[in-house]
């Protein structure tokens, strides 16, 4: 599996911004795309933004012009700048990995988490 840590998190001002940061590390086998999902108490996890290695991206509607998805693959990272947070961004966000070994299906690698609390 691929290691996933996440960082950056933490408590903002609606209207502020954060920028989280994913390190991959430990896979055998090509990552094929990197992205971030979210979780809120009481609802299922949602995809917020992905990035191929190609460097098409996609957000969910929800996000768009305030989120940004970028990549380092010298650093083998990947952020996510949150601008103009709101509220109901509030969740907690997890980095995610899918990898594509050849001749088998695609396997997802999650981090453990990190809180995003936007709130006065």
């Amino acid at each position: 599996q691929v290691q996933l840590v996440e960082s950056g998190g933490g408590l903002v001002q609606p209207g502020g911004s954060l920028r989280l940061s994913c390190a991959a590390s430990g896979s055998i086998f090509k990552i094929n795309a990197m992205g971030w999902y979210r979780q809120a108490p009481g609802k299922q996890r949602e995809l917020v933004a992905t990035v191929t290695i190609g460097g098409s991206t996609n957000y969910a509607d929800s996000v768009k012009g305030r989120f940004t998805i970028s990549r380092d693959s010298a650093k083998n990272t990947v952020y996510l700048q949150m601008n103009n947070l709101k509220p109901d961004d509030t969740a907690v966000y997890y980095c995610n990995a899918r990898v594509v070994p050849t001749g088998f299906v695609p396997f997802d690698s999650w981090g453990q988490g990190t809180q995003v609390t936007v709130s006065s």
